[in-house]
């Protein structure tokens, strides 16, 4: 997943955080990148060289989060505090994957280094890379946990103003987004040929039916805005002193005025707000769930040609195992 995908907020009071917290420096966040609990189930407060104390976040269960690939991670959150003073100046991130092996973030405070910040997103994606989803699963424990602290991450630092693609009339889709077909599998859109077959849900009945593609219109390559929407799908239990979690998670792009049906209603693209929901189809049994939109972001897509379909049969498709509208 891309660097957007941290940008999760949830809104919550910030006083008493701003009370008690000061910025790091890029020495501290180095160093604290080398630190390690022994034993993340009972050890809850540990000290490093009478300079740092790693206290367990409000004493909080940790996070066993399995995804889509079936595998299970425990994500442990620990307050970095400096014992000097007793203020907090970071958050450090325990991921340990299903062999065991354990890979430590140190999440700033919102009132730090822009450095520090640019410094943590390469340091998570990194993970990402070797990690499927790290960054992924990540947000969805940090949107439920913090808020301000986050606020750094909106947009990367960039303003997103400044990068803003063309704004026209076509309604079209990147050519990489992967349309559902009848057979099960899926296609890239730039590929999807007349007489194809897709399917197509049916919000009323919440069941799929097949429909032919009868034309693949493309749309001159241009600098298009692109608005990116992040959906979820979480089921959460407690169980043996943890917080387990069943995560799933979509990305669905185009330009902002492609019409969609939120639960709602129909929107575009551009309208939908964090916290409509809209139908996705699970991979395995094939029925629509609702998932959630977490994150909305919206910039420049790079030069490239646009597409969208033309069917018989229905009026909506699946993109990415998500519903969208024909125009």
């Amino acid at each position: 997943m891309k660097k957007y995908l941290l940008t999760l907020l949830f809104t919550v009071a910030i006083v008493h955080l701003m009370a008690q917290s000061r910025p790091m420096t890029m020495a501290e966040y180095t160093k604290a990148k080398t630190f390690t609990v022994k034993d993340l189930d009972n050890d809850t407060y540990v000290k490093f060289n009478n300079e740092y104390v790693l206290d367990r976040y409000e004493m909080r269960k940790p996070y066993l989060i399995t995804g889509d690939d079936g595998q299970k991670k425990r994500i442990d959150l620990y307050r970095l505090v400096a014992k000097d003073s007793m203020q907090d100046i970071a958050t450090v991130i325990f991921y340990t994957n299903e062999a065991g092996k354990l890979y430590t973030a140190v999440m700033p405070l919102f009132n730090s280094n822009a450095d520090i910040w640019n410094q943590y997103f390469e340091d998570i994606h990194a993970i990402d890379k070797v990690e499927k989803n790290y960054v992924l699963k990540l947000s969805y424990v940090l949107s439920k946990e913090f808020s301000y602290q986050l606020y750094k991450s909106m947009h990367a630092g960039k303003d997103v103003k400044e990068e803003a693609g063309t704004y026209g009339t076509d309604i079209c889709f990147p050519g990489d987004q992967l349309v559902n077909l009848a057979n099960g599998k899926q296609k890239a859109l730039r590929d999807i040929r007349p007489g194809d077959e897709i399917i197509s849900p049916d919000m009323a009945t919440q069941q799929t039916h097949t429909i032919r593609v009868k034309e693949l219109v493309q749309h001159t390559a241009e600098n298009y805005a692109i608005t990116r929407l992040l959906i979820i799908h979480a089921k959460e239990q407690q169980r043996g002193g943890m917080h387990e979690v069943i995560l799933s998670g979509k990305l669905l792009q185009a330009t902002p005025n492609h019409p969609v049906l939120t639960v709602a209603g129909r929107k575009q693209m551009g309208a939908v707000s964090e916290g409509d929901q809209l139908l996705c189809m699970d991979a395995h049994t094939r029925a629509l769930v609702q998932y959630t939109v977490v994150n909305k972001t919206e910039s420049a897509g790079g030069k490239q040609p646009v597409y969208n379909i033309v069917a018989e049969g229905g009026d909506a498709f699946m993109m990415n195992n998500i519903m969208v509208l024909q125009k």
